[in-house]
């Protein structure tokens, strides 16, 4: 193997990686940010200019709290809970395509650490390890709120799967792929996804904030029945893990659905720029985090603006809501495409 290409997967590893700790952590800076504008305040602005070094001192301040552990948990578990949560998170990222291809000295190499053919099968399975982490921490805990916590989570979790991946269903049967790649590069000319799958893409942004425990759909961690929820018996940074890794899932979701809604990297005019190849990957970049920029700012803006749902609720929106759209679009779309591959259509364009 070139150990050139080797060591550019390596540097893409790691760019990636710090990526996504640089990006959560200023997300957390972001939300407060946007919770002040929301409630008509400033936020914080004492750490920094205008604040920007609050997400540091959060982070001094989590490594310098006292570690605690129940006498009474599970020690393992309760160390591997909040780290399995926190590497699930930073493993999404491996197959999202984020940009095209870069050509140096003769050579190009994609802006994606693994183009595997079954990227989304691996997003999901990676996803659903999630709940595992958080799982575990609540039943190593020894702790009754904890544990409701958990249950909560992975109830809600497998229940909201099932919509998203019939959602996601419905792009499979158009693109006749799995690889993120090819969904992504289908769509280049502005022939994006959520032009076709207008009812897929609310199927699948709303099974994301259910997804990533985000409100209205933060049952798990429901502070006024379960005081923590999940991770109330931790502390510092294994505390700091847990409420990370919701923000580098909130970041990976929104990558996803640019990548499967709206075309990725894709932007309007890309190729009548008269602009250089590398340029043009570059600008592609820039517009794939303009829009995952949007969708973080969308999860923010629903947090801080719909009351949480009661649990029942939430869990007959997601069977009895969610499910039936997801089931008939997915029905509808394969019907419209039977008809396209039996030239059904052929009049139209005659």
């Amino acid at each position: 193997m070139d150990i050139q290409f080797v060591l550019y997967k390596l540097i893409l590893c790691v760019a990636i990686l710090l990526l996504s700790l640089v990006i959560a952590m200023y997300a957390t800076l972001a939300e407060r940010k946007v919770a002040g504008f929301f409630q008509d305040r400033l936020g914080p602005n004492r750490a920094g200019v205008f604040g920007l070094l609050q997400p540091v001192a959060d982070g001094v301040k989590l490594f310098m709290k006292e570690e605690f552990m129940p006498a009474n948990a599970d020690k393992v578990l309760y160390i591997l809970g909040p780290c399995l949560t926190m590497l699930v998170a930073l493993l999404s990222s491996a197959v999202i395509p984020w940009g095209g291809t870069l050509e140096i000295d003769g050579k190009e190499f994609v802006l994606q650490v693994a183009d595997v053919n079954i990227g989304v099968l691996y997003v999901f399975a990676v996803i659903s390890i999630g709940v595992y982490g958080i799982m575990i921490g609540g039943w190593a805990s020894n702790n009754k709120y904890a544990l409701m916590g958990s249950v909560r989570a992975a109830s809600q979790m497998i229940s909201y799967e099932l919509a998203m991946s019939m959602s996601i269903v419905t792009i499979v049967m158009a693109t006749g792929s799995l690889s993120l790649s090819e969904i992504v590069g289908m769509q280049h000319g502005m022939h994006w996804n959520v032009f076709t799958q207008p009812i897929g893409f609310v199927v699948f942004l709303i099974c994301a904030f259910a997804e990533t425990n985000r409100a209205p759909f933060d049952l798990p961690e429901c502070e006024t029945e379960l005081i923590g929820g999940y991770h109330t018996e931790y502390s510092s940074m294994k505390l700091g893990f847990y409420l990370f890794s919701e923000y580098i899932n909130m970041f990976i979701s929104s990558a996803m659905i640019a990548s499967l809604y709206f075309g990725g990297y894709d932007f309007p005019f890309m190729n009548e720029l008269g602009l250089s190849h590398n340029m043009v990957t570059i600008l592609g970049t820039v517009a794939l985090f303009a829009k995952i920029g949007f969708f973080i700012f969308v999860f923010m803006w629903v947090r801080w603006t719909l009351p949480r749902f009661r649990y029942d609720q939430l869990m007959r929106f997601g069977w009895k809501g969610l499910m039936p759209w997801a089931i008939a679009n997915m029905i509808i779309t394969g019907f419209i495409y039977m008809l396209i591959k039996n030239n059904v259509f052929a009049f139209l364009t005659k």
